[in-house]
């Protein structure tokens, strides 16, 4: 595997490990405990939106290293940010859907 192909895996790695942190993790952005016993689901909704935006800017650095940053629209964010979702489908169904209360 190319340099090229060894960035992408880790990219689609950390965007993947990046996507279902919020559901797995108790804690507030990772380090506050919550003030109830549970977090709620806007916090895991708030923190899934930074994950995106954080494995975005890595993307980013990523492209920036190996060629020019292209310049994306709207419709890029859009369709990455439902990938992003589909990738947080497992940890919402262990968190909401499979795991016992």
């Amino acid at each position: 595997m190319d340099a090229s192909g060894a960035s992408i895996a880790l990219l689609i790695a950390t965007a993947l490990i990046g996507a279902n942190l919020p559901f797995l993790v108790e804690r507030i952005f990772f380090v506050l405990p919550p003030r109830g016993t549970r977090k709620a689901f806007g916090w895991r909704l708030l923190e899934w939106l930074f994950m995106y935006l954080v494995v975005g800017a890595l993307a980013r650095a990523i492209e920036g290293t190996t060629s020019p940053v292209y310049p994306q629209r709207w419709e890029f964010y859009a369709i990455t940010a439902c990938l992003f979702m589909v990738l947080a489908y497992p940890g919402f169904v262990y968190r909401y859907l499979w795991r016992r209360r």
